[in-house]
């Protein structure tokens, strides 16, 4: 089968062996995978990561244990548990310490012809959502996790700090959750989407106000976004971290101890909430999409999807 690999930062092509299918795993034929910023930053040296990358997929079962998989369209849930730890035993699968990860840690990844990844893993795409805006599952996801993490009543005034895909569907789901949304960036075209779902916009370069929120969400992709967004967050307020980058953020702690801020970090999410949200089409997926390559332009997909400005690059099979 064909599958990218990925080793010193560059992206090439190779044939690999397709992979055998264990017991209570399915194989999956990809159909669309999404180029996200943790992709990227893979790429940077994030991780000292080597091998086959991808973790925002849609594909089509072709062979499992579970016959009612057979044949439909699914998305996957990217950390592999161990099932049987501590953490396993208190629901925080995503947290076990032996997990693998789907394109980030010891599991290969989802740009390749053949996937395969656990039954349990897999969720089913609702018949009335095209198979390109079900990649945004798992961002989609990610962004729903903050809710589950943070109580945000709605009607609260919450700063979201970033203008890239994930920054921009925090503030999809934000909005369709009752929140009044200010999002800020640095790109007016892609502020235009964050203000066609509804939210107020603010192009950042200039003085960004101070103290302003109970709520900021830091989706900036960027080192300097965290000291920005502390600096945007009222004290006693709540600053939800979704920036995964690769280095060291040196950040002054004075004003978070001083403010008292609530500082969460927020990673992967639970797929039922995006699944909903996309079903009910109550978020617009469809308008981050910047261009789809074949899998087997995965490079030139690469540099287009790092380009500055550049939104949603997803790969699609034949």
């Amino acid at each position: 089968m064909m599958a990218v690999h990925l080793e010193n930062g560059r992206i090439s092509l190779q044939r690999r062996p397709k992979p055998r299918r264990r017991e209570g795993y399915a194989l999956i034929r990809l159909l669309s995978a999404g180029i996200c910023n943790t992709d990227l930053e893979l790429q940077r040296g994030y991780y000292g990561f080597s091998g086959i990358p991808g973790h925002e997929f849609v594909g089509e079962v072709v062979e499992s244990d579970n016959p009612k998989l057979a044949g439909r369209r699914v998305v996957g849930e990217i950390n592999l548990a161990c099932g049987k730890c501590e953490w396993c035993a208190r629901g925080l699968e995503r947290h076990c310490p032996r997990r693998t990860v789907l394109g980030i840690v010891k599991h290969p990844g989802a740009f390749r012809e053949l996937i395969d990844l656990p039954e349990a893993n897999l969720h089913l795409v609702p018949q009335n959502v095209p198979t390109e805006q079900a990649v945004f599952i798992e961002p989609l996801a990610a962004a729903c996790e903050i809710l589950d993490q943070v109580k945000i009543p709605r009607g609260s005034r919450v700063g979201v700090l970033g203008d890239g895909k994930l920054g921009l569907l925090v503030g999809q789901v934000l909005l369709a959750h009752g929140a009044e949304v200010h999002q800020y960036g640095r790109h007016k075209e892609k502020l235009k989407i964050a203000e066609t779902a509804g939210a107020g916009t603010h192009l950042t370069g200039g003085k960004l106000p101070q103290a302003a929120y109970d709520f900021i969400v830091e989706a900036t992709g960027s080192q300097e976004g965290l000291k920005q967004a502390v600096a945007m967050t009222r004290p006693r307020g709540t600053l939800v971290m979704k920036s995964t980058v690769h280095g060291t953020v040196a950040i002054d702690t004075a004003a978070i101890v001083v403010n008292e801020i609530t500082m969460v970090g927020s990673r992967c999410g639970r797929f039922e909430p995006a699944l909903r949200l996309l079903k009910e089409r109550k978020v617009r997926v469809e308008d981050l999409i910047a261009d789809v390559f074949p899998l087997a332009e995965a490079p030139r997909a690469f540099r287009h999807a790092a380009t500055r400005g550049v939104l949603k690059v997803l790969l699609a099979t034949a």
